[in-house]
């Protein structure tokens, strides 16, 4: 009976091995994966895991140069209509699970503009960690736009999260910037008061609230500049309005939902 219960795959799949796993919170966790199969895809770009039958689709924040799959995955618990993440938080190092062979997404990075501002939201900041490994790891990467010079470009990532134990990829950021003056890192917290940001001395404030204020401060050309926002539906949905009535150039990743979790 269980085993007719499990939903059924349709179309072409492969597999592929976890090799490692990091739990960053109770609910944030990073997977490293080995594909059965050789395994392209674009910086900014999807893949789809499953476990008995159940599929997402995850950001990849490893780069294409990478050996192994980067994911960042946030757990949705069954009782808040969480379906694969329940799976995937008890797979173990070894464990076998789906994976569709062609990674997709056009959510990419847009070589015609200079300035990038990445705006993200916890695990809404991967596909950036893609596009700047990638831009960091390959000097023939992005092919050369019209008029842009390889160091025209600057990149600008805006985060937010609840709490500053959610920034996945802060460290690496932070040591980014540090070491690249084309490379700024803007992690804000929402709940600044409460005891687990007690430690926290950075930016406060949903992340979306402080786009517009950032970019005045930062005074480049809006018709140079591309403004991304990949996480929370509402965060991408209320940074759009805002670049709206602007000259700003607005691209969003629209495949996440909270009830595909």
């Amino acid at each position: 009976m269980a085993d007719a219960e499990t939903p059924r795959l349709k179309g072409r799949f492969t597999s592929c091995e976890l090799v490692k796993r990091e739990e960053l919170t109770d609910d944030l966790v990073k997977f490293w994966i080995k594909p059965a199969q050789d395994y392209t895809f674009k910086p900014g770009q999807y893949c789809t895991i499953g476990v008995e039958g159940i599929e997402r689709p995850y950001s990849i924040s490893s780069s294409p140069d990478e050996e192994n799959i980067e994911l960042f995955i946030e757990i949705v618990p069954v009782e808040h209509g969480g379906h694969l993440t329940p799976l995937l938080d008890h797979q173990q190092v070894g464990a076998e699970m789906t994976l569709r062979p062609r990674a997709k997404g056009i959510f990419v990075l847009q070589p015609q503009f200079k300035h990038h501002i990445f705006v993200g939201t916890v695990t809404g900041v991967v596909p950036y960690i893609s596009m700047l490994r990638k831009f960091l790891s390959d000097p023939e990467w992005p092919a050369p736009a019209d008029g842009i010079a390889r160091e025209d470009y600057t990149f600008h990532v805006l985060e937010g999260a609840s709490y500053d134990d959610e920034f996945g990829y802060d460290e690496e950021l932070t040591e980014l910037a540090a070491e690249h003056d084309f490379i700024h890192f803007y992690p804000s917290v929402s709940r600044p008061n409460e005891e687990r940001n007690a430690n926290w001395t950075g930016a406060k404030g949903r992340i979306n609230l402080l786009v517009e204020d950032y970019l005045e401060k930062l005074g480049v050309d809006p018709k140079e500049t591309c403004v991304y926002a990949c996480g929370h539906p509402q965060m991408i949905e209320d940074v759009g309005e805002r670049m709206e009535p602007t000259d700003y150039n607005f691209i969003e990743e629209r495949f996440w939902k909270e009830e595909d979790e």
